[in-house]
């Protein structure tokens, strides 16, 4: 036996050029990642009101637009409206005004704090504001820092609710999930923190509709920051208000994606945009309420790019209305709410509630806070049986697993809900060689190595060992490499049993051949969901591409096609073998058992999660090794030995 010894050669080496492939290509395609989901928040944008000409266009679709606007905050189905449990816990007494302290739920054991301002000797009803604070942290609620908001309107005639979020309220949940929590399941949930907001702003409204010192018909809200995105989309959601000031927190989707400002922004911020929606659907939907943005023109999270293209896009609605009901308008400040956007936030209620158009004093913001965090609270303790801290895991509806979905009812409700933005129009593959040699593969069979078109401007990587002495019968086995596979040969060893014996195909779906960090992940995924995706939605895409490709080049037409993926990467392939019934046959280890785990796929678990599309793929599903607990549904799936693939390594 001759021996062949290389001196001072690495492992890597003798793997030959497949193993690395050239920096920058990976380089590249990471980077037309970051383009295509900027370049896919900019088309949200384009496009949300493109299809408006007339009034009649928009009366055409206003109440579509509208469900699917209350689905994407997770507000549809609607709660059921159970009883407010309101109590008064608390008053204080000031010459011009008095203050109740309020707490009432939402929901059960959702627990909502806020301050009632009430004037002395005013005539009631009252023209009434439902300010909704921004992030301001306190352990007694944000409301204590944003109280001079509320006495200036009960000084000046209004009533004035201030609420607390159910992050910084005396009762604390969570916001920032994705941001910081690496809470993925509330993508797949469909949940978001702005739902739960705007669900507490609608019930707040039930309970002023309660008061007799509150005119129903003039109820306004305005809030700053996340108060502001709130403002926007209570305004939306409920038509019961009057009037809408949102300060600080106007934006676009596309703007958003081009600054790239997911980093900076809380999840509260955002809807889960399923229809591909932008603030300028909630705009039409306010009109003709009116509406005044309030913006600084050096705001680093809201630039002016994103609040000046709402107004331009809106605008021609409150035209068509025949409504003079919308403004714009911005000071050269930072993130804040400075003296003459409250000025012009005041002058527009007094406008529109009072039919006074005299000029608001433009205050500075007050030196001292006249009442303390305590006697604002309205909690001694925290309820024992308070839910607030896991509201997300209960606030929007989740599909009990009991039996499997009819398949065409299961593909309906994800081509609707989760991959509604997949391409309707194929582009050609344009395959471009990468270069480089297969190492000691070429031993196995032909290798190549290309760069093939997933979507316009993304291409994914996919390489080749064809079996030298295929047959009409040679089956094709198809690998979903993770992004820890970084070198081609970190998980060929699981494949030897059938290079050479089958047709190899390993496939790089995007962000899996470029290390990132995990922030960088965070701020991809949360980016992508501004226009309907996720990075698990855009890999199946890629699988479906790539396998489609593969049966071309390699002309498989009367071979099986058979996915192999592991752990992350065994969930797209599941989704792709649903959606391609070319493939035979999907072999998968390490699968999770359920969405809640990983990866996200959007609003999936409200209509199915992953052990019941294993059942819906009966035999074609196939674990390599036991069957994983938590899989009963998916009685037709057959469990494969751990070490090989019998079926695809004949001898």
């Amino acid at each position: 036996m001759n021996h062949i010894v290389v001196a001072g050669c690495s492992c890597l080496a003798l793997l030959g050029t497949a193993v690395g492939e050239p920096n920058e290509n990976a380089e590249a395609r990471y980077q037309q990642v970051i383009d295509y989901v900027k370049k896919s928040a900019a088309e949200v944008t384009t496009n949300a009101l493109s299809g408006v000409k007339t009034l009649a266009d928009w009366n055409a679709v206003r109440a579509q637009k509208h469900r699917e606007f209350l689905y994407m905050l997770g507000l549809d189905p609607m709660p059921v409206r159970t009883a407010l449990e309101a109590k008064v816990t608390g008053t204080i007494h000031t010459p011009n005004y008095h203050i109740e302290n309020v707490v009432f739920q939402s929901s059960p054991k959702l627990y909502v704090t806020g301050n009632l301002y009430i004037p002395h000797n005013a005539t009631t009803p009252l023209p009434t504001i439902l300010y909704v604070c921004g992030h301001s942290p306190h352990p007694l609620g944000a409301k204590y820092q944003y109280q001079d908001r509320a006495q200036w309107y009960a000084e000046n005639g209004y009533a004035c609710f201030i609420i607390d979020t159910l992050e910084f309220g005396e009762v604390a949940g969570i916001h920032h999930g994705l941001h910081n929590l690496n809470m993925w399941q509330w993508i797949s949930a469909g949940y978001t923190p702005a739902g739960i907001e705007v669900w507490n702003a609608m019930r707040a409204i039930d309970y002023l509709e309660t008061r007799e010192e509150v005119d129903q018909t003039r109820i306004g809200i305005t809030g700053i920051s996340g108060g502001g995105a709130i403002s926007w989309f209570s305004a939306a959601a409920d038509d019961r208000i009057a009037v809408a000031v949102p300060v600080c927190g106007t934006f676009t989707y596309g703007s958003q994606a081009k600054n790239w400002l997911a980093d900076g922004q809380c999840d509260c911020i955002y809807f889960n945009n399923t229809y591909q929606s932008d603030l300028s659907i909630m705009g039409a939907l306010i009109a003709p309420r009116p509406l005044m943005t309030c913006s600084g023109i050096k705001d680093s999270i809201f630039p002016p790019d994103g609040y000046h293209e709402v107004h331009r896009q809106v605008k021609p609605l409150y035209d068509l209305h025949g409504v003079d009901g919308i403004r714009n308008i911005d000071d050269d400040v930072p993130h804040q709410d400075s003296p003459k956007l409250r000025q012009e936030t005041r002058q527009w209620f007094n406008r529109w509630f009072m039919n006074d158009t005299t000029p608001v004093d433009r205050v500075p913001n007050p030196e001292n806070k006249r009442h303390t965090a305590e006697e604002l609270a309205c909690l001694k303790t925290i309820p024992w049986d308070a839910a607030n801290f896991s509201a997300h895991d209960h606030f929007v509806t989740r599909k009990e697993l009991a039996e499997p979905t009819k398949k065409e009812e299961l593909l309906a409700e994800l081509h609707d809900k989760t991959f509604r933005w997949f391409p309707e129009q194929s582009i050609p593959f344009e395959p471009i060689p990468n270069g480089g040699h297969g190492g000691w593969m070429d031993r196995y069979g032909e290798y190549d190595d290309f760069q093939i078109h997933s979507e316009a401007n993304v291409r994914i990587r996919v390489q080749i060992v064809r079996a030298r002495n295929r047959t009409p019968n040679t089956p094709l086995l198809v690998y979903l490499k993770r992004p820890e596979d970084t070198l081609s040969a970190v998980d060929v060893d699981e494949l030897l049993a059938v290079l050479g014996h089958s047709d190899v195909a390993m496939v790089n779906p995007r962000l899996t051949d470029h290390q990132i960090d995990h922030q960088e992940w965070t701020n991809i995924e949360r980016t992508a969901v501004w226009s309907g995706r996720t990075i698990a939605a855009m890999q199946v895409w890629d699988v479906l591409r790539a396998t489609k490709w593969l049966a071309e080049e390699l002309k498989t037409e009367s071979r099986p096609i058979v996915l192999f993926a592991k752990s992350e990467m065994a969930v797209p392939a599941l989704y792709a073998t649903l959606l391609a019934p070319e493939i035979s046959q999907v072999i998968v280890r390490d699968l999770h058992t359920s969405h809640d785990q990983a990866p996200p796929l959007l609003n999936v678990l409200r209509f199915t999660d992953i052990p019941e599309v294993g059942a819906v793929m009966g035999s074609r599903l196939c674990f390599l090794g036991a069957r994983p607990p938590g899989f009963s549904l998916a009685s037709e799936a057959r469990s494969l030995p751990t070490a090989l693939f019998e079926k695809l390594s004949p001898r």
